[in-house]
């Protein structure tokens, strides 16, 4: 006998089921700086990604040894481009030595309240190592990552760029030489994964380095990054360049073989792909 199903029992299992679907995956976006002027269209882009007009941007000024006016200075400038409130992160305190200490426990809880609210956080310039000397306190990066997993756009330039790799160059080392075993890394916030970030690249002529990374991890891509110049990415993957250009990707073809890819200005590619 042919038994009817209630129309109920449709409905509540339909009912289920979109419960039970899992939601769609934000979008991740990057903006990556490779230090010197921050290109117009690229602070625009950021803006549009986290969130246009109802933008909330937190400005994180950790690298440098000036952060009020390294803050200040990027507030005024995501004024101009129109988000709805830019503010500054708790600044970290810094020894005799320049070497960054763990946010306190209120400045902690400043900063966890700031993060769950912004929609784009930027971290600029200085040096790299005091900003992962923050973020590697109390599980930090873990909720940077997190904040960037659920769409939070993330932005950079100079120190802000070279975190985005897990393996981060900290700009100690022996350069006059193509020998990865000679440049010193440490663990970065790790937005960008299979890639090494370089900054200020063809300006101040840090091939040297980024080469000997790449033949040292081939499983790794490097990226080098000009003055002036943004990559832009999304979903780890997805790429373009914004402004003066260019960005050099960098693959190991053999042991002791390299193969260079100029990206400039306006153009794209897919950091995935390899030649």
């Amino acid at each position: 006998m042919k038994r009817e199903v209630s129309p109920l029992l449709v409905a509540v299992a339909a009912l289920a089921f979109v419960v039970a679907a899992p939601a769609h995956a934000a979008d991740s976006h990057l903006v990556i700086i490779g230090g010197g002027d921050h290109p117009p269209a690229a602070m625009a882009r950021l803006v549009e990604w986290s969130g246009g007009a109802a933008s909330r941007m937190l400005v994180v000024p950790w690298a440098s040894v000036e952060p009020k006016e390294s803050c200040d200075e990027l507030v005024a400038e995501m004024k101009t481009h129109g988000v709805a409130e830019a503010v500054c992160a708790p600044f970290a305190k810094l020894d005799d030595k320049g070497n960054a200490s763990p946010l306190d426990a209120a400045s902690r809880g400043v900063f966890e309240q700031q993060l769950a609210r912004a929609t784009g956080l930027y971290f600029t310039g200085g040096d790299q190592v005091r900003i992962m000397a923050v973020l590697a306190a109390d599980g930090l990066r873990e909720a940077v990552r997190a904040r960037y997993a659920a769409g939070v756009a993330m932005a950079g330039t100079s120190a802000g760029a070279a975190i985005m790799s897990e393996r981060m160059i900290t700009g100690e080392g022996d350069f006059t030489v193509i020998d990865g075993a000679k440049v010193e890394v440490k663990q970065g916030l790790g937005l960008l994964p299979g890639a090494i970030v370089d900054q200020h690249f063809v300006k101040r002529q840090r091939e040297n380095r980024l080469f000997g990374l790449v033949l040292l991890h081939p499983e790794e891509r490097g990226v080098g990054i000009n003055e002036a110049t943004a990559l832009l990415v999304t979903n780890g993957v997805d790429a373009e360049v914004m402004g003066a250009g260019p960005v050099m990707l960098v693959d190991a073809k053999g042991p002791d073989q390299l193969l260079v890819t100029l990206v400039r200005a306006g153009q794209k590619t897919n950091l995935r792909l390899r030649p």
